[in-house]
């Protein structure tokens, strides 16, 4: 199977040879699952997007340390093209913000949270399971690093997952488009090392319940798993 990933930033250099870019890791998460995908990778950032949609069987966003709703050509063009994407009912998932990118793509906001920092493993309720996720549990533990969220989708999107904290967490806008609010493809340690990273401009209670929230296996193989159904149905 062929995909394209939409990069939409890269992971710190000094991270790099212990944890692989943000490419690998998206290779790595579903390879943890025993599906091997070929993947093109296309830098949105140079306004680098796939010419033949037709080639791959879906997409795939990257996260990013930028805002969606920062007033960046770059970001602009991505927007447009994950609408192309919407409107030719293309397979797209969205991870963080990816997520954020689809709701933009769909005239909803995205803005910094007042709740704060959504940081280490987020524990969401899963309420509205759809009939391509297969061993679902009625919660789904997912890494998360983030400050802004989705405020609002459209009516006839299904909000599958969510919690107090991030009520639009996990959502399917359409027949061929789902999106994350969180990271599914990082692994625990690397979760760590970005908290660890922004130890100084947190408060002592949220970088300790963000390290502890780290104790908890992330839920990555049955989301991955979910992904593949998606896909493939």
């Amino acid at each position: 199977m062929k995909a394209a990933i939409l990069l939409c930033d890269e992971v710190q250099e000094m991270y790099i040879p212990e944890f692989g870019g943000y490419c690998d890791m998206i290779q790595s998460m579903f390879a943890a699952i025993g599906k091997a995908v070929d993947f093109d990778t296309f830098d949105c950032r140079q306004h680098d997007f796939p010419n033949s949609l037709d080639e791959y069987a879906f997409f795939i966003t990257t996260g990013s340390k930028h805002s969606v709703y920062e007033n960046a050509d770059w970001i602009k063009s991505t927007i447009v093209f994950i609408r192309k994407l919407i409107d030719e009912n293309k397979k797209l998932i969205g991870i963080c913000f990816g997520h954020q990118l689809i709701a933009m793509a769909y005239g909803k906001e995205v803005k910094k949270s007042e709740k704060g920092w959504g940081l280490g493993v987020a524990r969401n309720r899963v309420s509205n399971p759809q009939n391509w996720m297969q061993d679902v549990k009625t919660e789904l533990n997912i890494i998360v690093s983030h400050q802004d969220q989705v405020v609002a989708v459209p009516d006839d999107a299904i909000v599958i997952a969510g919690s107090d904290f991030c009520p639009y967490f996990f959502v399917q806008w359409s027949r061929s488009v789902v999106s994350i609010q969180g990271h599914p493809e990082w692994i625990t340690a690397y979760s760590q090392k970005r908290i660890g990273d922004r130890q100084e401009i947190l408060s002592e209670d949220v970088f300790n319940s963000a390290l502890v929230s780290t104790e908890i296996p992330p839920d990555n193989a049955m989301f991955t798993r979910w992904l593949w159904n998606f896909i493939q149905a």
